[in-house]
């Protein structure tokens, strides 16, 4: 259902229309996006612009194509931004890790030279930085992006 047009070719704000159906104003900003609206929702908006439901829910597959197609590229912004997060995060932890543990030996040597027990905690840490490098640099990655495409698919099909 393409709600924005029918509410343009009258003339009405979100405002306006939310005043004559009852609904509120995010839920008209929401099924304006292209999420499915519900039954209750339909039959304000079928009174208040005077058509049948089905009309309302006729239209709803040629707006789906295209919130699938703009999701499409969404879901690909999303995906690269959250892998530039993962990097940056990576780069901060490993900055970290160097200067923390750079200084741990530090005290270690003035402390007490006969026990290297800085190394317990450049071992420990550096597990955890190597485990995310994997995942930033997606070196193993079983259940990454293609896998939730996948499986997403496949789910959908059913």
């Amino acid at each position: 259902m393409n709600l924005k047009a029918l509410r343009n070719d009258r003339g009405w704000s979100q405002e306006q229309l939310s005043q004559m159906s009852g609904l509120s104003v995010r839920t008209i900003q929401r099924i304006e996006q292209g999420s499915k609206p519900g039954m209750e929702s339909l039959k304000s908006l079928a009174a208040v612009f005077e058509v049948d439901i089905k009309t309302l829910q006729q239209e709803t597959p040629m707006t789906n194509v295209e919130t699938v197609t703009n999701e499409g590229i969404n879901t690909e912004e999303v995906q690269v931004t959250r892998k530039v997060k993962r990097l940056k995060k990576f780069y901060s932890s490993l900055l970290s890790y160097v200067v923390t543990v750079g200084f741990l030996f530090i005290v270690n040597l003035v402390t007490s030279p006969e026990y290297m027990w800085a190394w317990w905690v450049a071992f420990g840490w550096g597990i955890g930085i190597v485990s995310q490098g994997v995942r930033a640099f997606e070196l193993l990655n079983f259940f990454g992006d293609d896998w939730e495409k996948r499986e997403i698919e496949k789910r959908m099909k059913k």
